[in-house]
């Protein structure tokens, strides 16, 4: 009998695409980030109009349509950015996830500014995961994307392909 290099149980999930769970929770995590965000442009404003004009320190009123135009301008910018340089995003760091395109490298800045217009316009094309094959979104399948388990990011084994792995790091 051989011992097993890993401990009984615990399945092998590094390169294999991500479920409907973990991305809906990466998803959530991002849109804290993106509230966050927002919350820390409206106090920025309302010191510097402090600073600048005196009291009274108040929080700007601005009309939805702004806020919800700036909201998703951010959105829209954050995601593609995350996607485009590092190939994941607060919430798939820390759900172990990376976006590549589906030969499992980086994407285009192009394809990450659709997947994240897509993204923020369709969230409920997550809802096609379960359905799909290969587990993928609306989003992925337009793009031509995968969202794959990946915890050990570049310091372990690398993607080669969707559902693959080669040795290196």
């Amino acid at each position: 009998m051989t011992a097993s290099t890993r401990p009984r149980g615990l399945p092998v999930v590094q390169g294999l695409p991500a479920g409907i769970v973990s991305r809906t929770v990466a998803a959530a995590v991002d849109v804290l980030v993106l509230l966050a965000l927002l919350l820390f442009l409206e106090l920025a404003y309302a010191a510097a109009r402090f600073l600048l004009t005196g009291p009274p320190f108040s929080f700007p009123d601005p009309d939805p349509v702004v806020t919800a135009v700036l909201g998703y301008v951010l959105f829209v910018a954050y995601l593609a950015g995350s996607w485009f340089l590092g190939g994941r995003t607060v919430g798939d760091q820390m759900m172990g996830l990376r976006v590549t395109g589906r030969s499992g490298r980086r994407m285009s800045p192009g394809r990450a500014l659709l997947r994240a217009v897509l993204c923020a316009l369709v969230p409920l094309g997550l809802l096609w995961i379960p359905v799909s094959r290969r587990g993928a979104s609306l989003q992925d399948l337009v793009v031509g994307t995968t969202v794959v388990h990946d915890w050990y990011g570049s310091t372990g084994p690398r993607l080669g392909g969707p559902g693959g792995l080669t040795s290196g790091g």
